[in-house]
């Protein structure tokens, strides 16, 4: 078994100050995997210091040596991508093929956009012609708290790390105490890419501990977290006595409008999309509304393509779905599939328990449900795993209606060749992301929501947005 029990602050692995045993667990197998140290205040307030210290000099560094650091680290993560697979498959549950593909790959993206972005990023810039004196400058927030989910564990690191250390900022990761493996090989990498020390620091520890330390730490200048809207409110308050700024990137409950006139894949997209990481993504499709004019056949479809889809231990090969990550979770997602055969849904794939074949680890039947209707639990929870819930609707203007009816607003999805339709909708859909026709978002392009989903935007130059603030001068003087 793995033991990491050290923490990276100021530039070198540490001891724990306060630390207390964590096994990691293995959700395919229910084993212990690894063993880690929660930290305490002690441990919390280190990582602040030493952030704290090296935010002037790494504020004044020029963008172009922020920048240099960046293509180091990109550089320096893609010697570690088999390690972090190997990481994010044991402690998560992601399958290995997709670990290496998807989850790593997501990091090692978000890296090199963050580059581009910096490189034609206006750090220093004029008012305007009309104020040829003043001049715009965006410098660092100052010592940054990153919280990150275990879900998409390297997605979420890069998108915040990436931002903040290009824009100037220092900073202190807690990455989830479910998947704190690949978090450490990241540090392992900062290391490697001689990023100045204090600059990065990582304590591990969860979200009563270090979390809430660092969210209510008066030498934190601001919180980026990851996770779910509870604990987004709970951030936020304990955030509000020092007044720092919040961003939050949080729960949903996407929609996706099947028209009559969709492409003739757009149901099986929609599955396959929402069965993959196991439904364990807050963007996923859960809501499938579907015209009723082809209801039948979609449900048939979506039937066929769920049944198709299999399950196995996240270490072997292949195109299977792996274990949700842990025992909550498993429990809380077995309830919802029975809330929603109590409420009188139709299940047409799946169900409550385990796959065939399988006593242990923490797998879920991938579900479908039909003739969910608006006020059932399953179309209003955010479940988080497997299981689809399939609405019909009559008319454009309900479809629309029904989509926006949600505490959520993350992302939301159109299938219609009618380009006139897929432009009203994408101005009508309360979410913060609308994807048509199953063509992804452009590399770069801004990540997040609004509503319960949360605040603010990650990816690209609006990723470094949220890591800056905006500071007006008049009466510049040309140097």
């Amino acid at each position: 078994m793995i033991e990491k029990k050290q923490f990276y602050i100021d530039g070198a692995w540490v001891d724990a100050r306060q630390g207390t045993d964590h096994h990691v667990i293995d959700p395919s197998t229910e084993e212990p995997c690894a063993v880690i140290s929660l930290g305490g205040a002690a441990d919390t307030d280190a990582a602040v210091a030493a952030a704290k210290a090296a935010l002037p000099g790494w504020m004044a560094t020029p963008p172009e040596e922020r920048i240099a650091a960046l293509e180091r680290i990109y550089a320096a993560y893609k010697t570690r991508a088999e390690d972090l697979a190997a990481a994010m498959s044991s402690e998560m549950g992601a399958p290995i093929d997709m670990a290496k593909s998807q989850q790593v790959g997501a990091g090692l993206g978000h890296l090199k956009n963050f580059i581009r972005a910096a490189k034609d990023f206006a750090w220093e810039a004029p008012l305007g012609e009309h104020a040829p004196n003043d001049r715009i400058i965006h410098e660092a927030v100052g010592v940054c708290a990153l919280i990150t989910p275990w879900n998409w564990p390297m997605n979420q690191i890069t998108l915040k790390v990436g931002a903040a250390l290009v824009a100037g900022n220092t900073m202190v990761l807690k990455p989830s105490e479910e998947s704190p493996l690949d978090a450490m090989i990241f540090a392992e990498i900062v290391d490697a890419a001689d990023i100045p020390k204090g600059v990065f620091n990582l304590v591990n520890g969860d979200g009563a501990g270090v979390g809430s330390q660092l969210s209510a730490h008066a030498d934190v200048d601001m919180v980026s977290f990851t996770g779910s809207t509870r604990a987004g409110k709970l951030i936020s308050k304990a955030a509000a006595d020092t007044l720092k700024r919040v961003h939050l990137e949080l729960g949903g409950k996407g929609a996706n409008l099947i028209f009559a006139d969709a492409d003739e894949k757009a149901v099986k997209r929609g599955v396959l999309h929402m069965m993959n990481n196991t439904g364990q993504s807050c963007n996923a499709p859960s809501r499938m509304m579907v015209e009723a004019s082809r209801y039948d056949a979609a449900v048939e479809e979506a039937q066929a393509v769920a049944e198709k889809v299999t399950v196995g231990p996240a270490s072997e090969e292949g195109r299977h779905i792996g274990p949700v990550v842990n025992a909550t979770q498993w429990g809380k997602i077995q309830d919802l599939i029975q809330k929603g055969i109590d409420e009188g849904a139709r299940l047409v794939a799946g169900g409550p328990g385990r796959p065939e074949g399988f006593n242990k680890g923490f797998y879920v039947r991938p579900t479908v449900f039909a003739d969910v209707t608006n006020d059932m639990t399953i179309a209003r929870e955010e479940i988080f795993g497997p299981v689809l819930s399939i609405l019909k609707f009559e008319t454009e203007e309900e479809a629309v209606a029904v989509a926006n009816d949600t505490a959520y607003g993350l992302t939301n999805y159109v299938q219609s060749q009618d380009g006139a339709r897929r432009a009203r909708l994408a101005r009508q859909l309360r979410s913060g992301m609308v994807e048509m026709n199953g063509e992804s978002r452009g590399a770069g392009a801004p990540f997040g929501g609004m509503k319960a989903s949360g605040n603010g935007r990650e990816g690209g130059s609006w990723g470094i947005h949220d890591f800056v603030e905006v500071k007006s001068v008049s009466g510049w003087a040309a140097e």
